[in-house]
């Protein structure tokens, strides 16, 4: 149970009188609020049978070694921008398994808008990475390039190779694209074409303040550097996984799921990354980079909401035929379908547990006696507006908590519209007004932060006691 009345308790005690903001005049009272029992915990993982049936059926363990595995000693951003081109080129091979589906009943429209919208969503999100890549001093330069200026015009025989003409100077550019890579094939084919085109003018248009394209058949008409895409991505060992160990089962939607949760795995371990990053960037101080990252973190659990929403298109019947078939669901297994999902639950417990790095960012220590030290010390930094780097981080900390509850705030939902209410309140998720499950603790359970939460609330009423008294005379004749 959390304590209803520490804000009470924080306004009454261990406050300084010569605090400007915390004068006599400024008295703020908090409303009873009957909350049910939420409380601040952690996830935990489903039962291990659960988690490795889970990992089995996507191959994650074989996923994993190519997200882990290192191959250029000096390149720090590889560890993040590796698995992030890897969910791209199975978001491309989402592409050629939604246009092929021979369902009449399926509907090819949306899926195929949805996809449009998923690929330009990960585009961004790489050429965010690449950016903040660009503008480090250590991790700028090392990233494998293929330097197309030096080739002078020349086309290799061996390799798939477009010219491309730059119009300052009447010089020509070679713009190479990657011979293993699904995009290019589908730009070729007709039912695919469009789709494919999207995707590479999408590619154009986000990487435009990167130094280097990926090099996927997009126009390249600044004439940049292209990232050995291949060497990086290693599409042909990513298209060999397209396979789930259950393909034997007769049911389309098998590939949509199977294919849906490899795209959603790899970006969750894109999150893991960058959120150890955070941690040391704000272990050595420097944090307007943090807060970049933050802010990337942020914007991946929108992403994987937006993956979890394909669920959504997938039809009633075949998808839950498609669960029983799996046996997706054991009567004793009380834990929502996505705690099976170890990493998810590893970084939703990392992303809460950054709380802890609000006294270390504002330089205080906690007190012991529960005052409202860290309080005072935000409340001092938001409105001395001099150290704004600061102020990014603690703004970009509050938007991943959002963007967390948001996730499965709308988890909750799909799950209720794909399996239906009865079976969502089988697996924990619905829940009585007495009690609350794991996952609806989520988004129900109090702000990770606190002190910042105080701060604002103080803060933004001494500026309403501020108030000129004879504006306040001229509100109260016009009542």
């Amino acid at each position: 149970m959390i304590d209803l009345d520490w804000k009470a308790k924080m306004v009454s005690s261990d406050l300084p009188s010569k605090s400007p903001r915390l004068s006599n005049k400024l008295h703020v009272s908090f409303p009873a609020i009957p909350f049910r029992a939420v409380s601040n915990t952690s996830p935990t993982p489903a039962s291990d049978p659960a988690c490795s049936a889970y990992e089995d059926y996507l191959r994650l363990p074989e996923l994993r070694k190519l997200w882990n595995r290192k191959q250029f000693s000096n390149w720090k951003t590889e560890s993040i921008l590796k698995p992030a081109l890897q969910a791209l080129e199975i978001t491309f091979r989402f592409v050629s398994t939604v246009l092929s589906d021979k369902r009449p009943y399926a509907n090819k429209r949306e899926w195929t808008r949805r996809i449009e919208s998923l690929a330009t969503s990960q585009i961004e999100l790489i050429a965010t990475i690449i950016e903040d890549e660009a503008e480090d001093s250590t991790t700028r330069g090392a990233t494998p390039i293929a330097d197309l200026s030096s080739t002078e015009g020349v086309l290799a025989r061996d390799g798939s190779y477009a010219e491309v003409w730059k119009v300052p100077g009447e010089t020509t550019v070679v713009n190479k694209t990657s011979e293993a890579s699904l995009l290019p094939r589908l730009a070729m084919w007709k039912t695919s074409e469009d789709v494919a085109q999207k995707i590479m003018y999408s590619i154009e248009c986000e990487m435009r303040r990167c130094p280097y394209t990926l090099g996927l058949g997009e126009p390249n008409l600044n004439g940049k550097p292209t990232l050995e895409y291949d060497s990086v991505c290693s599409p042909n060992e990513i298209h060999a996984l397209k396979k789930s160990s259950y393909n034997h089962i007769k049911n389309q939607e098998n590939q949509s799921v199977y294919t849906t949760h490899q795209i959603l795995e790899s970006w969750i371990h894109v999150s893991k990354q960058i959120i150890q990053r955070v941690i040391e960037r704000i272990g050595s101080e420097e944090f307007s980079k943090a807060s970049n990252d933050c802010y990337l973190i942020e914007r991946i659990w929108k992403l994987l909401a937006e993956i979890e929403d394909l669920h959504l298109l997938m039809d009633p019947d075949d998808f839950l035929r498609l669960k029983n078939q799996l046996q997706m669901r054991s009567f004793d297994e009380k834990s929502p379908f996505c705690f099976r999902s170890r990493e998810l639950v590893e970084i939703t417990k990392s992303c809460k547990e950054l709380k802890h790095k609000v006294p270390e960012i504002l330089g205080v220590a906690v007190d012991p006696k529960g005052g409202p030290r860290i309080q005072e010390a935000a409340m001092r930094l938001y409105s001395e507006k001099r150290e704004f780097q600061k102020v990014y981080l603690l703004q970009a900390l509050q938007a991943i908590e959002g963007a967390l509850k948001r996730f499965f705030y709308a988890y909750q939902q799909v799950l209720v519209v794909a399996m239906g209410s009865l079976e969502a309140k089988g697996n924990g998720v619905l829940v009585s007004s007495e009690s609350c499950d794991s996952l609806t603790q989520l988004f129900l359970e109090p702000t990770y932060f606190p002190s910042l939460d105080a701060a604002k609330t103080f803060l933004g009423e001494s500026w309403s006691h501020e108030q000129p008294n004879g504006a306040e005379r001229r509100i109260r004749r016009k009542q």
